[in-house]
């Protein structure tokens, strides 16, 4: 299961650690702290502090002092810049701002820094700069063009303003929101929440009603929905908790992970590939069907505008995503080295999940071995859910939002944390098109109330748009069940496999009359073709391990080094 070199385990570093004080509550010492540390630097600021101090009730927020217009104005009048505006309209209309990094794209001359704002989940366009703050600045306003026009449908959102005194606290039991303020801003959007989880639950309910045997396989869905504007749509579901004994199948008919995440993702990828054959179909209905379009700027086709892809998942994942909500990291306390090693890489060995740093892998003969999910939706997220193969006809396809269903407990820190922030700042180091996209990560009702499983235990359902039916996998056997409602044929090989998705290739790349593709027969060979692809995931592994999350488990190349 490990390279040929040997040890697939990482030197530990020392700065990785540093970044889970960012989603812990501030203490009252680091509240003074940067109090005084703010007042100083600013001397006005700092009598300003001293008027303002007799005025305002210890424990309450001020009220708002000024509108949304007097703020739009200034701005208009130049007083103030398009950062600071979008800064100031945030924190009084409770937005979710968010000045992320990104790339440049199509033939763009020269070196440019690239910044997107995005609002309430929102990206607006792309705003370049030769310096950083440059840049920022040009993607605020392109920003404040899309969202000023609609400025006043938010009005109602506004807090009235009240001579009187703020009202007595009262005493209540906690909710996740109150307990976790970090995680208000994604609870107040319930309306837009809970249109996700409501059309999984509809979509296994359809799947799953003519085939009741296989209902208690539903505690570990995860699925794709394709967003716009006319609503959600569910493209792609699976469910799973195992890896095959078979670690290496040397025809590629065997598949390794059914991990739910997994499965739902491979059947995504079905998804794409059907609508990849609809593109390049010489019927025009077809084409305007598909998902896809041409990017002007590139030779690589990219999703329509409007048309955004989120996850959901009815757990967990397993790995970093599971670190303990209770586990506050002070630099001289005992628990760092615990904390190193929660958010640090994980892999899965026969269905439980250890640390990269664990003695026990060192010592362990199984095969049944894999990344961890939530490292997998970390990777993910830098290159895409789209795979290598797919890489040679379109560009990266991110997840703009992930939600999590609250059977399993109510505490993303450990999601936010490892599919975030263990991988910031590697955008500049990526190829065209790749990037960090951070997803919006959030808690809503679980789609199937989490269980201890049944008689259908080891078995992972996919599915994707366009199928008739369900298929039915054995993880442990990685091949399709014989009560499955769809079988592929006698050998029965999961359409999800290896095999599978190269054949779904080749038929991509003969409408698409990409003769350097056709012309190339193995699986291996193929995926190292998609240079950029490669290059970016190399550029994330080699980030992780220096960041001292450790090593990311090499496969073994015979398991691609087939024909089909």
């Amino acid at each position: 299961m490990f390279s040929a070199n040997g040890s697939f385990r990482g030197s530990r570093g020392a700065s990785f650690v540093q970044m889970l004080p960012k989603n812990l509550p501030p203490t009252s010492g680091s509240i003074e702290s940067n109090k005084h540390q703010s007042t100083f630097s600013d001397p006005q600021k700092r009598d300003s502090d001293r008027q303002g101090a007799k005025s305002v009730r210890p424990g309450y927020a001020e009220k708002p002092k000024v509108s949304p217009k007097v703020l739009v104005q200034k701005y208009n009048n130049g007083e103030t810049n398009a950062v600071s505006l979008l800064h100031q309209l945030a924190q009084l209309l409770q937005l979710q701002l968010e000045f992320k990094e990104t790339v440049t794209t199509g033939n763009v001359p020269g070196f440019y820094f690239a910044f997107a704002v995005v609002v309430d989940g929102v990206q607006h366009k792309t705003g370049l700069g030769v310096t950083k703050k440059e840049a920022r600045l040009n993607a605020a306003q392109l920003a404040l063009e899309d969202f000023l026009p609609n400025l006043g449908c938010l009005k109602s959102d506004l807090p009235h303003a009240s001579d009187g005194p703020p009202p007595l606290p009262v005493k209540k039991e906690l909710s996740i929101s109150d307990s976790h303020p970090s995680r208000a801003f994604y609870e107040r959007k319930s309306s837009v929440n809970l249109q996700i989880p409501l059309a999984v639950k509809d979509q296994l309910s359809k799947l799953l009603n003519n085939h009741p045997e296989f209902s208690s396989c539903g505690d570990t869905t995860a699925a794709f929905i394709i967003k716009t504007s006319s609503g959600c749509e569910v493209v792609a579901l699976g469910t799973g908790n195992f890896n095959s004994r078979d670690c290496v199948s040397s025809n590629g008919r065997v598949v390794r992970d059914s991990h739910g995440v997994v499965t739902a993702r491979r059947s995504l990828m079905r998804y794409l590939y059907r609508h990849l054959l609809m593109y390049f179909s010489k019927n025009t209905n077809l084409t305007e069907k598909s998902v896809f379009t041409h990017n002007v700027n590139s030779n690589l086709l990219c999703l329509k505008s409007g048309i955004t892809l989120h996850l959901y998942v009815n757990q967990l994942p397993k790995g970093a995503a599971q670190i303990p909500g209770n586990l506050h990291l002070s630099p001289l306390s005992v628990a760092t080295w615990q904390v190193n090693n929660e958010i640090s890489l994980h892999m899965a060995v026969e269905g439980k999940v250890f640390c990269v740093f664990s003695s026990i892998l060192d010592n362990t003969a199984s095969e049944m071995i894999s990344m961890s999910t939530t490292d997998k939706i970390t990777q993910w997220q830098v290159l895409g859910y789209q795979g290598a193969l797919l890489s040679h006809f379109i560009e990266p396809v991110y997840v703009q939002s992930i939600l999590v269903g609250d059977s399993g407990g109510t505490d993303i820190r450990g999601m936010e944390t490892s599919v975030s922030q263990r991988v910031e700042g590697i955008t500049s180091q990526m190829p065209m098109f790749y990037c960090m996209i951070r997803p919006l990560i959030s808690l809503v009702p679980s789609v199937v109330a989490s269980n201890a499983g049944g008689s259908q235990l080891t078995c992972a359902i996919n599915w994707s748009e366009g199928d008739s039916s369900v298929e039915v996998v054995d993880g442990l056997k990685g091949k399709t069940i014989e009560e499955s409602p769809f079988k592929s044929g006698p050998a029965l090989a999961s359409r999800l496999c290896k095999a599978g998705m190269l054949h779904r290739f080749r038929l991509v790349a003969k409408e698409a009359q990409r003769q350097d593709l056709i012309t190339t027969s193995c699986y291996r060979e193929l995926k190292m073709m998609a240079k950029p692809y490669q290059e970016a995931k190399s550029v994330l592994r080699a980030y992780l391990c220096q960041q001292g999350f450790g090593s990311w488990l090499e496969k073994l190349p015979e398991g691609d080094n087939f024909s089909g």
